[in-house]
């Protein structure tokens, strides 16, 4: 499920008339949003920090080309997509844009279906990035209990990512999408010696083909094929910090070859060094599989499993812990109200019944997304003049109550069938029973 802050668009640059509409009817029928236009200065003020999309552009434009169009993206934030389009001659030089930071590069002419799959993959690749960098926010702003929920299961998770993150030891973190797998990897970093040190995010699943060598181990200056200019890459780029293998699991077995040196002795070897040299660093990784199903599919390499696999760290599903939803909910509404400019909500009779009986199998990200189209969508009435909006508890409170009153309801009252409905021990519910005053004799009969 995509992540719900603005929908993804992309920006292609054609001084063509013809190959400029054309493009854009092809894009816009494959459901893509587009924005189109005749040189890249113009569309430059289109895209700042915040963009969510990906570019596409030409090379061969007059006054800006595609080439310094593309290093003037890269200043406003290096990990925007960009798709060059470029002929024949100019294929070195694209392969050369590559090296330097482009995300994919068509020569003419191309097909269409080639050019849908490439944009595609550069708006999944930039929604990766902006919910990796979310999910970092999110560390900063709640350092003390980023991880929301009150649930025993929770409770577990927060005390052993203190009690590994003290240990300064490589950890492998499973779970399935939109648990919270980067949170946890930044408590770790956070919680340990090395906060305050680089943290380095590493999405293996979107490294460059046939780039994820320098993309990981960089380069020195004066390889052959890579200019003057030395590159670092990104492993290097976390001495003495934290590396986050995001999805290792979904890493090419050429490029685990390479890193196992890495993991087993602390060393890289830049393309076109001579010798290794030394990393201090602390290794997290993050998987949706189980790794050793993956090493007995062949796979996964097994050494590099048992190397990475020090300590595993088990992310829960929201499935698993449906009593947090409400917190999650009201938190994720107070976000939303508050970068929306809105000051209150009402929560509709549908949306509370889809929160108690949906399984959210994108868990806490596709609960996030929920509650930013609840926010967007919903028509309230103006607080008037001294009104003040309930506060959080108070929100999460309500909910809760509302949630209760409902299974009881569509129970008739009976208590074994609500906690079937609710998915929670039946302790907790008479706790929660006793602490919203809710009598369950008035929903019998």
């Amino acid at each position: 499920m995509s992540e719900f802050v603005t929908r993804q668009q992309v920006i292609f640059v054609d001084d063509d008339d013809a190959l400029r509409a054309a493009t854009v009817q092809s894009l816009e029928l494959a459901d893509i949003e587009v924005r189109a236009f005749a040189d890249a200065e113009t569309a430059l003020a289109a895209i700042d920090d915040a963009f969510s999309g990906a570019v596409v552009t030409d090379i061969r434009m007059p006054r800006l080309d595609g080439l310094e169009f593309f290093a003037r993206i890269r200043a406003i934030d290096p990990e925007i997509p960009v798709i060059l389009i470029t002929g024949h001659a100019d294929v070195p030089m694209a392969i050369g844009a590559l090296k330097g930071g482009a995300f994919d590069f068509l020569a003419k002419p191309y097909a269409t279906d080639h050019l849908i799959a490439a944009v595609r993959k550069a708006l999944t690749s930039r929604r990766l990035i902006l919910d990796n960098r979310m999910l970092r926010a999110a560390a900063e702003t709640s350092v003390d209990s980023p991880l929301i929920g009150d649930s025993p299961v929770m409770a577990q998770l927060r005390a052993t990512i203190v009690q590994i993150a003290r240990a300064d030891i490589d950890v492998l973190v499973e779970g399935e999408t939109g648990t919270g797998k980067e949170l946890a990897a930044l408590l770790l970093h956070r919680k340990g010696p090395r906060s305050g040190r680089p943290f380095v995010a590493v999405d293996c699943g979107a490294l460059p083909e046939g780039l994820a060598e320098v993309e990981l181990f960089g380069h020195d200056r004066g390889a052959p094929g890579y200019g003057p200019i030395a590159r670092e890459g990104r492993i290097e780029q976390s001495h003495r910090g934290t590396l986050f293998l995001d999805g290792i699991d979904n890493m090419p077995l050429a490029i685990q070859s390479m890193l196992l040196r890495v993991v087993e002795e602390r060393k890289i070897r830049p393309i076109g060094a001579s010798e290794p040299r030394g990393v201090d660093l602390r290794i997290i990784a993050s998987s949706r599989r189980d790794l050793q199903e993956a090493v007995r599919a062949g796979e996964f390499r097994e050494d590099l499993f048992y190397r990475i696999n020090v300590v595993r760290l088990r992310m829960p599903p929201l499935r698993e812990r449906k009593t947090d939803i409400p917190q999650l909910f009201a938190s994720f509404v107070e976000e939303a109200t508050g970068r929306m400019g809105a000051r209150d909500f009402t929560l509709g009779d549908a949306a509370r019944r889809h929160l108690i009986e949906h399984d959210w199998p994108g868990n806490v990200r596709e609960l996030r997304n929920f509650a930013y189209s609840e926010v967007l969508g919903l028509d309230t009435p103006a607080l008037g003049e001294g009104e003040v909006p309930p506060a959080l508890p108070e929100r999460v409170a309500q909910f809760e109550a509302h949630a209760i009153r409902d299974a009881l309801a569509s129970a008739g009252g009976d208590i074994a069938a609500t906690l079937a409905f609710l998915r929670i021990p039946r302790k907790t519910l008479y706790d929660k029973i006793a602490r919203h005053g809710i009598d369950p004799k008035i929903y019998r009969g």
